[in-house]
């Protein structure tokens, strides 16, 4: 049985250390994504993601880490260190195409900071919010690797329709 999944943050002078426990799937893909902004906004640009604890990762949570990592590349000296990658999600980063994006340190790596708190999250998200999250992800894997179109079409294809057809019941009520 896998343990309850969390994101956990604290920092390094100026670096931002996030640490992944149990899963990174699309439920704690928002509170990375409004991390980064959040941290991005302020000014930080160097972020180390720490997989020690991560069990695995799904697609949105990839395609969330790329997104960032898009991010982090349009500032300058921006950056998404990958530390303690197992050979499962290292192989799920390369076969996506998303190995190039990360600076993924396989040797030592620097020590976490001592203290790491739980990510505060964007709360809870509606099914709209959901979906287009799920949706930028899906895109920026697309973005980071074209041979990601195939794979991730149908899933593209159904959540553009899904919140088109949800924009259409809303403009109607």
């Amino acid at each position: 049985m896998s343990k309850p999944s969390a994101i956990l943050v604290g920092s390094i002078g100026a670096t931002v250390w996030i640490k992944v426990e149990g899963r990174g799937n699309f439920e704690n893909s928002p509170n990375i994504k409004s991390l980064a902004r959040t941290m991005i906004s302020k000014g930080r640009s160097a972020f180390v993601l720490d997989l020690e604890n991560c069990e695995l990762m799904d697609s949105t949570f990839l395609g969330t880490l790329a997104s960032v990592a898009f991010n982090l590349r349009d500032i300058e000296g921006g950056t998404l260190r990958v530390v303690h990658a197992n050979e499962r999600n290292f192989s799920l980063l390369e076969s996506l195409g998303l190995d190039h994006l990360f600076e993924i340190e396989a040797g030592a790596t620097p020590t976490a900071p001592i203290k790491l708190n739980h990510a505060a999250g964007p709360g809870e998200p509606n099914i709209g919010d959901q979906r287009a999250v799920i949706l930028a992800a899906h895109e920026a894997l697309v973005e980071a690797d074209p041979r990601n179109a195939t794979r991730f079409r149908d899933v593209i294809e159904f959540l553009r329709t899904e919140i088109a057809e949800s924009s259409i019941d809303v403009n109607r009520s």
